[in-house]
């Protein structure tokens, strides 16, 4: 496995794979590797039909804000370099900060609507900042196909939208959700959670079923089915809800009844940690 941390040399090993035809997968993520990071390597090179493997860790300092978690995050640098390649990684993008982001940087890409809701809304710059350091790993990296997991949906649909919109080549796919055997999301922030913390976080995926349960019965109300699930939720004192939503996943607007192409998605804090989670119908 290499590792490199210029942006001018991964790029020209980018362009020397697609001279050689390589097809190039790409997983960006912000470190602190676990199973759900992993497995969207697998599905590159299955789903995608890669045959090379490329992953950045960077943690982006411009989708914090500065009451967020940016100093804290957790790092684990030795360890996800071996992590990633025993996991089958051919390259690690591991660049600085002050490689991604000149003193003087005045160029931010945003998409406008889909950035401004759900997440968006406790989060007004979060997603300012991932779809302009995405943008740029996209245009180092060059890969004709990138993969997000599903649990941050709604960065993925953003994502996919400034591709769409931009005209960049890559193929974005949306890999499965990969949980714990309790069903609590698999998440870097989930070290974060005290004992009892993590003991409650697990009605998010708990409170999903419910959902399922409901539509499976044939209730397609969206009232009905987020007051079930808030219902649930405040069942454990130390939940704290911060929304429970049911979106069309193309414009991720409100819907008052689940339809094809709908998400659920719900993020709930547990002291200062915030989790989220999601399910798409």
């Amino acid at each position: 496995m290499i590792v490199i941390t210029s942006p001018g040399e991964m790029n020209a090993w980018s362009q020397s794979a697609r001279r050689r035809e390589k097809r190039i997968g790409f997983v960006p993520t912000m470190g602190c590797l676990h199973r759900g990071h992993l497995s969207l390597i697998d599905v590159a090179r299955s789903h995608g039909k890669c045959d090379t493997a490329v992953m950045s860790v960077f943690v982006n300092p411009l989708q914090f804000a500065p009451n967020e978690d940016f100093d804290k995050y957790p790092r684990q640098w030795e360890l996800d370099k071996k992590l990633a390649e025993d996991a089958g990684v051919d390259v690690v993008f591991h660049p600085s900060s002050e490689d991604m982001y000149s003193a003087n940087a005045k160029t931010f890409v945003e998409v406008a609507d889909l950035s401004s809701v759900m997440c968006g809304i406790t989060r007004p710059t979060h997603f300012r900042g991932v779809t302009t350091v995405v943008a740029k790993l996209l245009h180092i990296v060059s890969p004709q196909v990138t993969v997000f997991g599903q649990k941050d949906a709604q960065q993925c649909f953003i994502i996919r939208r400034m591709v769409q919109d931009l005209m960049m080549e890559t193929e974005i796919i949306m890999a499965p959700i990969i949980r714990e055997i309790d069903g609590l999301a698999m998440s870097s922030r989930n070290a974060y959670l005290s004992a009892g913390e993590r003991g409650q976080a697990v009605c998010l995926s708990q409170s999903l079923e419910v959902a399922k349960k409901m539509i499976n019965a044939g209730e397609k109300r969206s009232a009905v089915i987020l007051e079930a699930m808030r219902t649930y939720i405040q069942r454990n004192p130390l939940a704290k809800i911060d929304y429970i939503t049911v979106v069309n996943t193309e414009t991720l607007q409100e819907t008052p009844e689940v339809l094809q192409n709908t998400l659920i998605a719900l993020a709930v804090y547990f002291g200062k940690t915030r989790l989220i989670d999601n399910i798409i119908l």
